[in-house]
């Protein structure tokens, strides 16, 4: 029988999407049959005020919360105080964990490989899996948090390198992502044990039915019958720059069919709430409401007419914000912001399922939101219905974690 440990920092009730996948990933792995251990923080990643269980026991998998692991993002040196702390204790936990045939790590915290690399040392027949989330220290050197020349930066490197060539198998999000891996490398692709594998995240499928307007009781309750809504919802990161979309709705803040409706947390969120108490109270087209709970999640993102997905200019292959998936699966259109070569590109090509527009291009942003507003009943229908074609066809949360459990060696799952 297999013997599965997992280590993220991020892992439900934390509402980060992150720990969301993580849980959905762990039940699949448990649902074939495989033992499943999970090491995590103690405490929320955005809110460190919030603290959960320190053991739980969840359909069949062993959740273990470690004290001393998440302080917020308030203060770097904190941060990394928190990833050394939780990367210690798991270190010591996968070295003596008795009958240890897997171990699945990414990339929360950034540093999360060196535990692959120092326990699979001294165990040489685990199988290391690397899930790649995002990519640093490349997200850092571009936010312009270290230079390229830091020791934390070199340090990192290497790690990359240490991990890729050890893992077992290798998961990434998207080719963009592939190909800034691939170039990380000092030695051939065909030299590494696993080939690199893009598998895309899936939707979270059992949380994403499609709730009418009519019988949407989140609509109701923030009066929002008669608006068109524009929504971001999810992690407000600095890597996903929501300024041209600020900014357009100042344009439109005389325009009263719009509200723009920002779901979730981070540190962009700050920027939302600033340009929030930057217009005049009632007056305001700017709406900023926490991360709703995930059994509620479909109420929330059905309430929208329009998604808003940013990915920074820089950032194509370094992140892959997931929120484009939630969005296509209940059949709402998106308005992308980003780079013109992205995975965001890939999935809406020529596909009709709403607007792309680079950022800083606010008259676009304008002009692409007031004919999203003025579309009839069936355009909005017939492109709601193209983005949930595109969902089944192309991202079946099904197919999509088959080949997730088939890369890491698991049976997969039954219909």
């Amino acid at each position: 029988m297999k013997n599965f440990l997992i280590i993220t920092q991020v892992f439900r009730p934390d509402p980060a999407a992150v720990g969301q996948y993580f849980d959905e990933a762990a039940h699949a792995i448990a649902g074939t049959g495989a033992q499943v251990t999970v090491l995590t923080a103690n405490r929320g990643y955005d809110n460190p005020n919030e603290k959960f269980l320190a053991r739980e026991a969840r359909d069949g998998i062993q959740i273990r919360r470690l004290p001393l692991s998440s302080f917020g993002k308030a203060s770097i040196p904190l941060r990394i105080f928190a990833q050394l702390s939780f990367l210690v204790q798991c270190i010591l936990r996968g070295l003596f964990t008795p009958n240890l045939t897997d171990l699945l790590v990414s990339t929360s915290p950034p540093m999360a490989a060196i535990t692959a690399v120092i326990i699979g040392l001294f165990r040489p027949k685990l199988k290391v899996h690397y899930w790649v989330m995002d990519i640093n220290p490349d997200q850092a050197i571009t936010l312009g948090t270290f230079s390229p020349k830091h020791p934390l930066v070199q340090a990192l490197d290497w790690l990359n390198r240490r991990i890729l060539k050890r893992a077992d198998s290798i998961i990434v999000l998207d080719r963009f992502m592939q190909a800034r891996l691939e170039r990380k490398l000092k030695c051939p692709v065909e030299d590494l044990r696993a080939p690199i594998q893009v598998i895309p995240p899936w939707p979270m499928d059992d949380y994403l039915k499609t709730v009418a307007h009519s019988e949407n009781s989140f609509r109701k309750e923030q009066s929002w019958e008669d608006k068109f809504v524009v929504m971001y919802s999810g992690n407000h990161s600095l890597v996903h720059p929501l300024d041209t979309i600020l900014d357009a709705a100042k344009l439109l803040k005389d325009d009263p069919r719009f509200v723009f409706v920002f779901i979730g947390g981070g540190k962009g969120k700050e920027i939302v709430d600033a340009r929030l108490r930057a217009q005049s109270g009632a007056a305001s087209n700017i709406i900023s409401l926490p991360y709703q709970p995930l059994d509620q999640i479909r109420f929330s993102l059905s309430a929208a007419d329009l998604h808003i997905v940013s990915l920074g200019n820089e950032m194509s292959g370094i992140v892959h914000p997931c929120k484009i998936y939630g969005a296509l699966s209940i059949g709402r259109p998106v308005l992308t912001l980003g780079p013109e070569e992205s995975y965001l590109s890939d999935i809406t090509g020529e596909n009709e399922v709403g607007w792309s527009i680079r950022h800083g291009d606010v008259d676009s942003a304008v002009a692409a939101l007031k004919k999203a507003v003025d579309q009839t009943h069936k355009e909005r229908e017939d492109m709601g219905h193209r983005a949930q074609q595109i969902a089944t066809k192309k991202f079946s949360r099904e197919k999509i974690l088959n080949k997730f459990l088939h890369s890491i060696h698991c049976e997969s799952l039954h219909a």
